[in-house]
């Protein structure tokens, strides 16, 4: 069982005793400082300050970014950090992310400018990724420590850091080596500076020593708090993704706009249907319509009775429920052609209750423009006028309705409003078919759908096709046309190898593409030892990147040697050897997952045009926002809402979405998160090196090199 029972974040009241600071006021007065929730974000240009912002950007944190690179940039000075509001100090921003400790010159008045706005209003400061050094509260790492590659590392969240920000974690930091050719990760490991007031939060044992090396820890002096984090990465990076929420809770205390949560949803097309199989000798799929070979016979992959109870075994082992787009026309053309005998519908529809079900239209008609399938590739038929012949509304229509219908009386439990239609079709696809369907929209309309399937990999933003928002679907490289492990790597070894080593010559022709390979894979071993880890890889850095968008396969990946599974079992497997109880994986079916992603895009673009203030006055949270827009925030537990209780819980804290009235929402905080007392002494001078302390010589103060991509 996993561990439930934990403190998730280090309270600004726990931060507040461990300084020895005076604790708030339960109540605000005139002289309590108004804390703007914006966070400052000082880049230069590498990939750690990077990934910090593109962590705020994804959930709707806002962030203003000074890029140190840019002549026009603004000065950093006090009059650019605080001021004075209706005769309260306000703070312009809750939190400070720099390059580095001190990016700055030396003597710098900007830098000065930050210590003094951090020890005026207790503001914290995230160092993206530094050298370890005295002045960041670390030894060197020529004293004891190391410097270099942590490339398959397996790294650990310390008992502080899971008693703290890091909370989420059950443990394990492991970071990636997915080419032992390229380095992926360098790292400085060393221990707190003699003296220094240092907690590590993430460790990793030193090469060659029996000591334990900080990668992520708090220093606190001088009246300032700083996370120093000593390893670089970029936003892609494992290390990052399971790092970054704590990152951000560290940095807010646990109080700011926006919200995260790991999602993953699995959508199984052309269930009750049979898929196409590749065929190995002529590289093509027979019954595909651009395979045009004489010889080339369809061989169908379909679905048995033992797939459908492996399926919902599985599913009851990893409390996780398949999304099943379906196409009656597959088991009604079954039953006719067998006496009315079909065991995989019989055994669908007796677990039907187990699955959610979405409309993928009857017989899995192309929807868009008629096909002219004598030239390879197809091309759009056209009317003696020249003009693109279409698809009919009434066509359509008719797809969607007796899929419905059919639906409807077999008991499934549909939402009438979504609809993913047969390779997406209907929609524009290039190069062949560069608008949508007309009558799309229009039939999408005479049907009541409201949410519409859309290929990501072509159409990653949602946009509206006549009543309908697409849902954009992540493929999975897993193919359609395989059922078997063999045909799967045979397959991919065509699309992704050179002509001279009996590939297709795609990844010569385009260079750009990722995952060419070098040489072919071998057929009993490339599908569990290379497809698998990088499609695992793949998928599980959608869900750590708080990305709610569905991930589809298809039905032929359930059947026959079952190769989807693999993947599946990585990504949830992975996970939940990652994270603890309370930080589940959120599996939402598609109208779900539009409504999020629809949220989003309203509240980025409210926030892009300056219609949020929020700010926090002692234990109140307000925020303004235009009337009807959904507001989202991540609070302390306990935290209330018009005297009822906020969001729902996740990862230790509440989070969710709020609509915004005519006036400002006020958040009431709970005790525990009683905000730091503003420092108001004078005369604190830098830290001093500890006695005895140099820089070594042949030492540089600051070593960035480029993550690996």
């Amino acid at each position: 069982m996993k561990r439930t029972t934990r403190t998730t974040v280090l309270t600004v009241g726990a931060l507040i005793a461990a300084l020895g600071l005076p604790a708030g006021a339960a109540q605000a007065d005139d002289t309590t400082p108004r804390i703007d929730l914006r966070v400052l974000v000082v880049s230069d240009g590498g990939p750690a300050t990077d990934a910090i912002a593109a962590e705020l950007a994804a959930a709707g944190t806002p962030f203003t970014e000074i890029d140190l690179n840019d002549t026009g940039r603004p000065v950093i000075d006090a009059d650019f950090l605080a001021d004075t509001v209706d005769g309260r100090p306000r703070a312009k921003y809750q939190a400070v992310v720099l390059p580095n400790d001190n990016p700055f010159a030396a003597g710098s008045a900007e830098m000065a400018a930050l210590a003094s706005y951090e020890q005026t209003y207790a503001i914290p400061q995230v160092d993206a990724y530094t050298y370890a050094r005295p002045e960041a509260g670390l030894q060197y790492p020529v004293y004891g420590g190391y410097a270099g590659s942590l490339d398959g590392v397996a790294a650990a969240v310390t008992a502080a850091g899971q008693a703290g920000p890091f909370g989420y974690l059950d443990g394990a930091v492991p970071f990636e080596d997915n080419d032992a050719a390229v380095g992926e990760s360098y790292a400085y490991l060393s221990t707190p500076a003699p003296g220094a007031d240092f907690t590590s939060y993430v460790d990793a044992p030193i090469p060659g020593q029996s000591t334990r090396g900080s990668l992520v820890g708090e220093y606190r002096h001088d009246g300032r708090r700083e996370l120093v984090v000593t390893f670089v990465y970029n936003q892609y990076q494992q290390q990052f993704r399971l790092l970054a929420r704590g990152i951000v809770e560290w940095m807010t205390g646990g109080v700011h706009l926006g919200a995260s949560r790991n999602y993953f949803a699995v959508h199984v097309d052309d269930v009750f249907a049979a898929d196409d199989r590749w065929n190995t000798t002529l590289n093509c799929t027979p019954g595909d319509v651009d395979c045009t070979d004489p010889n080339a016979t369809p061989d169908p992959i379909r679905m048995t009775p033992a797939d459908v109870t492996y399926a919902t075994s599985w599913q009851t082992g990893h409390g996780f429920t398949l999304d099943l787009a379906y196409n009656a026309a597959g088991t009604v053309d079954q039953r006719a052609d067998n006496n009315g005998a079909d065991p995989l519908a019989d055994a669908l529809l007796a677990e039907k209750d187990r699955f959610r079900w979405v409309n993928h239209t009857y017989t899995h008609a192309f929807l868009g423009c008629v096909q002219d399938t004598t030239v390879v590739p197809w091309k759009c038929d056209t009317n003696p006028d020249g003009s693109v012949k279409w698809v009919s509304r009434t066509e359509i229509s008719d797809e969607i309705a007796t899929n419905r219908v059919w639906g409807q009386t077999a008991g499934l439990p549909l939402e009438n409003d979504e609809l993913v239609t047969g390779e997406h079709s209907g929609m524009k696809v290039l190069p062949q078919q560069p608008e949508d369907n007309p009558n799309l929209a229009l039939a999408v309309g005479d049907n009541g759908v409201d949410w519409l399937g859309s290929d990501n990999s072509r159409e990653p933003h949602q946009r509206q096709v006549g009543p309908a928002t697409t849902v954009p679907r992540y493929p999975m490289n897993v193919f359609y046309n395989a059922g078997r492990a063999a045909e799967q790597v045979d397959e991919y070894n065509w699309i992704y190898t050179s002509r001279a080593q009996g590939g297709s010559g795609i990844c010569e022709d385009n260079p750009a593409t990722t995952t060419c390979l070098a040489a072919p894979l071998d057929p009993a071993t490339g599908y569990a030892e290379h497809i698998v880890p990088l499609e695992t890889r793949i998928a599980l850095g959608h869900v750590l990147a708080n990305d709610p968008r569905p991930h589809f396969i298809h039905q032929s990946n359930l059947a026959e040697d079952r190769i989807a599974y693999p993947v599946l079992n990585g990504v949830l497997d992975g996970y939940d050897g990652l994270f603890t109880a309370d930080t589940p994986v959120v599996n939402l079916r598609m109208k779900d997952i539009g409504v999020e992603l629809g949220r989003r895009a309203a509240w980025q673009a409210a926030l892009d045009a300056g219609q949020v203030t929020a700010y926090r006055i002692g234990d109140t949270v307000t925020v303004q926002a235009p009337s009807g827009t959904a507001v989202t925030a991540t609070l302390p537990a306990g935290s209330t809402l018009a005297g009822g209780a906020f969001g729902t819980p996740y990862a230790g804290g509440v989070s969710g979405w709020t609509p915004a009235g005519a006036g400002p929402l006020a958040f009431a905080l709970p005790a525990s998160a009683a905000a730091p007392a503003a420092d108001t002494s004078e005369g604190l001078t830098a830290t001093k090196p500890a006695p005895g302390t140099r820089v070594p010589a042949g030492v540089r103060e600051q070593v960035v090199p480029t993550a690996g991509d």
